[in-house]
């Protein structure tokens, strides 16, 4: 009698967890996905011009936690006739990306992550039985959920909406051709903002002439950037041992490799000095002694297996490419010396930006990505996995080089106008020669100007990368950035209210 009892107890409290998951589903089907249904059975009896639209929306995630609709459905007419709105209008335009019609007219996501995650938002309009998807449901509740729904990103707005002004005001003072920027946790690749300029209003994107506007620079071109990479040089230096933080060398201005002369920005010799000098001056020399100094092979490994320069990150936006690192393959020393303070090799600006994260966060390689978790149609919300971050260099060699890039700040950066007196700060400039893709070569008075940083220095919460490509008005990167790149860090440290670390 007492195994029956035990049966029916059983049987009753599978019955009741059954009936609580039906109810709760109807609820989620007829209450918070009510209008989605209400709009399916309208398009069974009322006719429109244009398929329907129903699609996830995307959320910003401020730093608070609270979700901020980034892209949604908006009603034109009546609850028959949606079309998809941006609230932000400019806010993140190419990371977001927007919906248009394919030529089988249907609405399908158009760059950013409408595109990258369109199979996610997109939502089938046929009609499907209430009682069928209902029941159906129930599986997928208790399995975890997985297919269409809504996605959360991890770009804050106010940061965003910060690096836009940052980028706008550069613009007026500086005119580039065109300029950009990222701000990203070291730690764990949450991109906190990512911006373009020049960029377009989400809302009006058929207004454009230019359908070059709404792609990506970020993750879509390479770029050759000069001095930002002599910090990885000199990590990789470090850390296989070739050099220390106490090393010298004789600084003879300029140096001839294989036939061709290296030289320093201004042509002139220092003597003999330590390796702080070759990142507080900038020196391609340096550069040129320490990539010698580590042998073709070691360099090679570190940039290419290390670094991961040359291969994609990974991010979550579409048509990434890799950086173009031929160069690193080559017989010739030179090509690794030109290397070395970041000419003759090229990168997207993730890229770079993945690989200098590993000066800030201990040595580790990390995915920037810009969506954290996808709420699913079912009610569940699934946090994506973007792998294990991996050890590429040595946390005592991290540590050295934050040491000798926050030197940098304290002294060298606008002989030290920018330190900031109660922060660890590390940072680095970066002044390239573009490229002539007409006559070969580089233009003589065309630079694109680079800047690096992370704060605090021993323990980042965030990194910086900006650049600009052909501003006009002053030949150096220290020149144009500092200012604006100041403003950025002390808006971060004031709006996260970042504790002093000195």
């Amino acid at each position: 009698m007492q195994r029956y009892i035990g049966r029916i107890r059983t049987l009753t409290v599978v019955c009741v967890l059954a009936a609580f998951i039906i109810i709760g589903r109807l609820y989620y089907l007829q209450v918070m996905r009510g209008d989605s249904y209400t709009r399916r059975a309208d398009a069974q009896f009322v006719s429109t011009q244009d398929p329907l639209l129903d699609r996830g929306s995307i959320y910003f995630t401020d730093k608070d936690g609270n979700q901020i609709t980034a892209a949604t459905l908006s009603a034109v007419a009546s609850s028959t006739d949606h079309q998809r709105y941006y609230p932000g209008g400019v806010l993140a335009a190419q990371e977001i990306g927007f919906v248009a019609y394919n030529n089988d007219n249907t609405q399908k996501g158009r760059y950013g992550l409408e595109k990258y995650y369109d199979s996610t938002l997109s939502r089938d309009e046929s009609y499907s039985n209430f009682f069928v998807e209902m029941f159906g449901g129930v599986k997928t509740a208790l399995d975890g959920g997985a297919g269409q729904g809504d996605v959360i990103t991890t770009i804050e707005p106010s940061v965003q909406a910060e690096l836009e002004r940052t980028l706008a005001d550069y613009g007026a003072s500086w005119h580039p051709d065109s300029s950009g920027g990222i701000v990203m946790d070291p730690q764990t690749g949450e991109i906190v903002a990512m911006a373009v300029s020049p960029t377009f209003d989400l809302n009006a994107f058929n207004k454009q002439s230019d359908p070059l506007i709404y792609a990506n620079p970020m993750v879509q071109n390479v770029y050759e950037m000069g001095s930002i990479i002599k910090p990885l040089t000199m990590a990789a230096g470090l850390d296989s041992g070739a050099v220390t933080e106490q090393s010298t060398y004789d600084d003879k201005g300029c140096i001839t490799v294989d036939t061709k002369q290296i030289c320093n920005f201004d042509l002139k010799a220092r003597g003999v000095i330590p390796m702080q000098q070759v990142l507080s001056q900038s020196l391609n020399v340096g550069a040129s002694y320490v990539a010698t100094t580590m042998g073709q092979a070691t360099m090679r490994d570190y940039f290419l297996n290390h670094y991961k320069l040359g291969e994609e990150t990974g991010v979550d936006l579409p048509g990434e490419v890799h950086g173009l690192m031929s160069p690193l393959q080559a017989p010739q020393q030179v090509e690794y010396d030109t290397a070395s303070f970041g000419q003759g090799i090229a990168m997207t600006p993730i890229e770079t930006m993945r690989a200098l994260a590993t000066l800030a966060n201990g040595g580790y390689l990390v995915t920037p990505h810009l969506v954290k978790a996808i709420t699913y149609d079912t009610g569940v919300t699934r946090a994506l996995g973007w792998g294990d971050k991996v050890q590429v260099l040595k946390p005592e060699t991290a540590t050295t080089i934050s040491r000798m890039l926050t030197e940098v700040v304290d002294t060298a950066l606008a002989h030290g106008v920018d330190k900031l007196e109660h922060y660890s700060v590390a940072a680095k400039t970066g002044t390239a020669q573009i490229a002539n893709p007409a006559g070969g070569g580089y233009y003589p008075d065309r630079y694109l100007h680079s800047f690096f940083s992370y704060f605090p220095s021993y323990n980042a919460r965030f990194v910086i990368f900006l650049f600009a490509t052909y501003p006009k008005g002053a030949p150096y990167a220290s020149q144009t950035w500092a200012p604006p790149w100041h403003e950025l860090t002390q808006f971060l440290i004031n709006y996260y209210n970042v504790p002093p670390d000195r």
